[in-house]
């Protein structure tokens, strides 16, 4: 369980509330009502109604159909909003892009693989825990899917298929230096 502290300031009726990244949301109302709008977090404007002191509470989220913003993910879901199965698919699609790409036939990737030359260079003591820890990822195709499987949101499924790309890199140039590769 994460540490987590609550850090929000008052003016007049607005309450600003802030996390690590910034300004989070801003608040209007207080016990008994409020109208919360994001402003750097997930998900729509929150209206919550609650009996005080009571703990009872009901909230509404409202999700406005709006086209997303371009950015590094330009005409993908923001990874905090997708739907069940679409990480899943993300995560599929990403699998099979790293395997057509990296390890086609012939390709440097698939001689790696075929012919256990990460495992190879993962015995050599005089690798950094850095690498060794990058190589373990495309050990096995296997290992490399476990690897991928394990992401937690859209971000995070792309950030460990660019690092599964730069360990194919490493591996390749590692074992080329060390007259492996053919």
């Amino acid at each position: 369980m994460g540490f987590r502290l609550r850090r929000s300031a008052r003016l007049g009726p607005l309450r600003f509330n802030f996390s690590s990244g910034g300004l989070s949301s801003i608040s209007v109302g207080g016990r008994g009502a409020s109208f919360n709008i994001p402003v750097n977090r997930s998900g729509g404007p929150r209206t919550t109604v609650g009996l005080p002191g009571t703990g009872l509470s009901w909230s509404v989220e409202s999700t406005p159909d709006r086209a997303m913003p371009a950015g590094p993910a330009a005409g993908l879901p923001n990874s905090r909003r997708l739907r069940p199965g679409q990480l899943d698919a993300l995560k599929q699609s990403l699998l099979r892009v790293l395997r057509q790409e990296l390890f086609a036939p012939g390709s440097t990737g698939e001689q790696l693989w075929e012919h256990g030359l990460v495992s190879h260079l993962l015995a050599d003591a005089s690798l950094g825990a850095r690498t060794m820890g990058l190589l373990a990822l495309i050990e096995t195709p296997e290992a490399m899917e476990g690897y991928l499987q394990r992401a937690q949101g859209q971000d995070d499924a792309k950030r460990r298929a660019q690092r599964c790309i730069t360990a194919v890199q490493e591996a390749a140039r590692l074992a080329a230096g060390r007259g492996l590769l053919s």
